[in-house]
């Protein structure tokens, strides 16, 4: 199967241009052979909160830094972040992702934050031939937006390990994202870290500013919705969680639109038969957020 996989991979290279956008055959070869096979990368789902989290010292970051101690430093990692929607499904193929600071009415000292990580055409060829579900597009606009380096400066904090993102189709329901995300399931065999970066309970209309830094105040809806996820998370059951428009008034009000909690769904569906799962920054913030975060294998 890795021969196989291998050859329909250099076939796939040497059919691209060598000139323009378009990836180089030579860098394509380089890394196909640079991607040999490693213990199987986990998977993490990081509720990134605020953006604030990537310049305070709390918890949650401190949380960050700790999961990245118990992973073996990967090749390579690939982030699915709420805050990238598209019609249909891209993933970013420059070689300098930029920095983006997609949010406003923070301090300067959070625009200033930049993470200069290389990114990996080579990687986002490979992404786009391993899927068969959709078309998947080349991106050379995007960048990282601060669902991935907000959390990722924590884990990585050198900015050494090249980093693409996946967008979220938001054309498509929880099952779509779900088969989709189990066609990435060969690249954990081959180095890569795949993080989805998201909130599980994620309702900015109900937040309560007054507890705005009150970790651990949760409304009676974001707790139930809470701990309901976690329980089907813990018993490995994810057709609740794929359904989710169907759990009623609680996940009406944690989910009123799918975006962050998407990623999770991408986490999930990586999971395999009897793969351990880790919860950590399991609490909740401001009412209507929570930093639940997990770590697959």
């Amino acid at each position: 199967m890795e021969d196989m996989n291998r050859k329909q991979f250099l076939a796939a290279a040497a059919a691209l241009p060598l000139t323009g956008a378009a990836v180089k055959l030579s860098s394509l070869n380089k890394f196909a052979s640079e991607l040999t096979n490693t213990s199987k990368m986990p998977v993490l789902f990081l509720g990134h909160g605020s953006p604030m989290n990537a310049i305070e010292e709390n918890e949650f970051v401190q949380g960050f830094r700790k999961i990245s101690h118990q992973i073996e430093k990967p090749k390579a990692i690939l982030v699915i972040s709420a805050h990238w929607e598209t019609r249909g499904t891209y993933v970013t193929a420059m070689e300098n992702p930029q920095t983006i600071h997609d949010f406003g009415g923070f301090p300067q000292a959070l625009f200033d934050v930049q993470y200069p990580a290389p990114g990996s055409p080579e990687l986002a060829q490979l992404t786009k031939e391993i899927i068969s579900k959709t078309d998947v597009h080349l991106d050379d606009k995007w960048g990282l937006d601060h669902g991935s380096w907000s959390v990722i400066k924590h884990l990585y904090p050198n900015a050494d390990i090249p980093v693409i993102q996946m967008s979220i189709d938001y054309t498509q329901p929880a099952s779509y994202h779900y088969a989709l995300a189990k066609e990435l399931a060969s690249l954990r065999d081959k180095g890569v870290l795949i993080v989805g970066s998201g909130n599980n309970v994620h309702n900015l209309r109900k937040v309560s500013w007054q507890h705005l830094n009150t970790i651990g105040f949760a409304f009676d809806w974001a707790k139930q919705a809470d701990e309901t996820m976690k329980k089907y998370i813990r018993e490995g059951n994810h057709q609740p969680l794929i359904d989710y428009h169907l759990q009623g008034h609680e996940f009406q009000l944690a989910i009123p639109t799918p975006e962050h909690y998407l990623p999770m769904i991408y986490a999930l569906a990586l999971q395999e038969k009897n793969e351990e799962i880790g919860i950590f920054n399991d609490q909740p913030v401001a009412g209507a957020l929570a930093m639940t975060s997990f770590k697959i294998g």
